[in-house]
């Protein structure tokens, strides 16, 4: 199956962006410096194009009842607020992908979903409209509109110095406002909201991709005057893997609950009563996990990144497998994410990952491992 490519892939190569395959798609993998990128986010600011993302808008008399049937979590909430993160599950609490939601008030829900999940959440919501009897229809505007992301303490000075007014600026956390004038930009945004999930304060913008080559060149522009950088996907691996955010293919799956994945976010404070899924996931909470996802931290001399599948053993047992890794330019040192076995997912226990036949000492922590150095408006 071809690569699709994201809406500005040729502006994106003409200010000198690396490409490669992510989840489907031919997408900005880095700016020249995976390291320097990550830094950049963590100590001012960063550009992401996430437009591999979709963008499905729910729409329909029944928009709202159909999504609150489909995930674990109450939707209740004003519009211009977002719901999230929360979850498709299947009947057996796995997930069919962890989604966000956005409250559009009369003209429906936003749902953005995982890359590789585009075309199965729409049929799956397409499909339980169905089933339910449920007015409601999914638009996929994902190769219409673009996704950004801002992230770092000084996404806020970027966002001012793209012409964002005030109330914007003042957004609190998982807020948004519609039909921005970017006026710096010369550009309008579909939405601008304060999210964005590399544990740093900052800001998503949806745009028409028209709109958003005229925001991506402008910050380009100005982001070295503030010690920021376009950034690619290679550094928001390693930012996530830092604070201990989950990927999906990775840590959650079809076979993978909630419990087992202490992602407790997609269900607070619930889980529902009547939700697909829900009677499922009731059942894995009183059950307790399977299995524990947890974080490792490599010795500094260790040079090897661990890789998903590699063995995690104590005293010669094996007790989990890695799911993800990534280098850690903060730390100076390898960090990965691993479903280990209950009794064996002790914190600070020290535990041995298997790369190449060869055995690495590591040592099991709790996330984030890596403390963000700007927080949101609460």
């Amino acid at each position: 199956m071809a690569l699709r490519r994201i809406p500005l892939y040729d502006v994106h190569r003409e200010l000198g962006a690396g490409f490669g395959e992510f989840a489907g798609w031919e997408t900005v993998i880095d700016y020249g410096s995976v390291v320097e990128e990550h830094l950049a986010v963590r100590r001012s600011v960063g550009f992401f194009d996430l437009s591999h993302m979709g963008r499905l808008l729910l729409r329909g008399p029944d928009a709202s009842r159909l999504l609150d049937r489909l995930v674990p979590r109450s939707i209740e909430s004003s519009e211009g607020t977002m719901v999230g993160p929360t979850a498709f599950l299947n009947e057996n609490a796995g997930f069919i992908d962890d989604i966000m939601t956005y409250n559009l008030g009369p003209d429906g829900w936003l749902v953005v979903p995982n890359a590789m999940n585009i075309e199965r959440d729409a049929e799956w919501m397409r499909t339980w409209a169905g089933r339910l009897g449920l007015q409601a229809e999914i638009e996929d505007h994902t190769m219409e509109w673009v996704l950004f992301a801002i992230q770092g303490p000084r996404a806020a000075e970027l966002m001012e110095k793209l012409g964002a007014p005030r109330e914007v600026l003042g957004l609190r956390l998982l807020h948004f406002a519609r039909n921005v004038r970017l006026e710096a930009a010369q550009a309008e945004a579909l939405i601008v909201s304060r999210s964005g999930w590399t544990g740093e304060d900052g800001f998503e913008i949806i745009a028409e991709a028209g709109e958003g080559e005229k925001i991506l060149r402008k910050a380009a522009e100005l982001l070295p005057g503030l010690g920021g950088r376009l950034c690619g996907l290679g550094a928001r691996d390693s930012l996530r893997m830092e604070v201990g955010f989950v990927l999906y293919g990775h840590e959650i799956d079809e076979d993978t609950t909630p419990v087992d994945a202490r992602y407790w976010w997609v269900y607070q404070p619930g889980p529902k009563e009547d939700c697909v899924g829900c009677k499922a996931l009731r059942e894995a909470i009183k059950r307790g996990a399977r299995r524990v996802r947890v974080g490792l931290r490599l010795g500094k001399k260790h040079r090897i990144v661990p890789r998903p599948g590699d063995r995690v053993l104590v005293e010669g047992v094996e007790a989990g497998r890695v799911t993800s890794g990534a280098y850690s330019p903060v730390l100076g040192r390898s960090l990965a994410q691993a479903y280990l076995d209950p009794p064996h997912a002790l914190m600070g226990m020290t535990v041995y990952v298997e790369r190449r036949r060869r055995l690495y000492k590591a040592k099991i922590v709790d996330f984030p491992q890596v403390q963000p150095t700007s927080k949101p408006p609460a």
